[in-house]
């Protein structure tokens, strides 16, 4: 077995973060997660954090680095939604979703590259999306936001790596959580006969590609945008 790590994931109370935070804590990793509502899962650290908010983004860090070390493996979930079309799209629906998604993720990371160019090592894995890459009518927001992480990954690598720091996107189709309940079924049919596999991510599934890309196994895997979307976006 080898030692703990310490692991930071935003949104780590319900959803996709919630499976990425049980699957490191059930690898024996020690594991903070940032949440705005309380509701961690057992095992975790819970720190209450606005990824929105610098101070709250070093807080959560400095709480985390006192719990459990320098943060060894950062995961950037937290993520909203503001869906609607182009035209009816405001500027408050752009920027709370770009701000939250995007520059939220990026403050994490410049935190996160701080300890982990110290330690000349490091995993920053990213929770994009197929919609990033495919695009979704009424996501312009949301997708534009979910683009940018591939490039702000892509990046990262070729200026991280050459201490052992990789960065990588993890980019889930659609998952079986909260964030996809509130879909008529007439919308999850048309999803579902979509994808090739004909149906749902379960978080875990998403969880296992993250695991795997803060793994040894991993080592020499940076700059990747791994798709675990059930065949949704191939080739894109």
């Amino acid at each position: 077995m080898s030692e703990p790590r310490s692991v930071l994931i935003t949104g780590g109370n319900r959803g996709i973060g919630r499976a990425i935070a049980e699957a490191f804590i059930a690898a024996g990793d020690n594991v903070a997660v940032t949440t705005r509502s309380g509701g961690a899962p057992e095992g975790a650290l819970e720190i209450k954090a606005d990824i929105t908010d610098p101070a709250a983004v070093d807080a959560a860090f400095a709480a985390a680095e006192a719990a459990h070390g320098p943060v060894e493996v950062l995961v950037a979930n937290a993520g909203i939604t503001s869906d609607t079309l182009l035209l009816r799209m405001s500027d408050e629906d752009w920027s709370s979703v770009v701000d939250t998604n995007l520059t939220g993720s990026f403050r994490l990371a410049r935190r996160a590259a701080k300890g982990m160019l110290r330690l000349k090592r490091g995993r920053i894995v990213f929770v994009g999306s197929v919609v990033g890459l495919l695009g979704s009518p009424g996501q312009v927001n949301y997708a534009a936001s979910k683009a940018g992480l591939v490039g702000m990954a892509r990046s990262l690598a070729r200026e991280l790596g050459s201490r052992s720091i990789t960065a990588n996107v993890v980019a889930p189709g659609y998952v079986d959580t909260d964030m996809t309940a509130v879909l008529t079924d007439e919308q999850k049919e048309g999803i579902r006969s979509q994808v090739p596999l004909g149906r749902y991510a379960d978080p875990a599934e998403v969880a296992g590609a993250v695991l795997w890309l803060a793994s040894p196994s991993a080592s020499y895997v940076t700059g990747a945008v791994i798709p675990v979307d059930g065949g949704l976006g191939m080739g894109h």
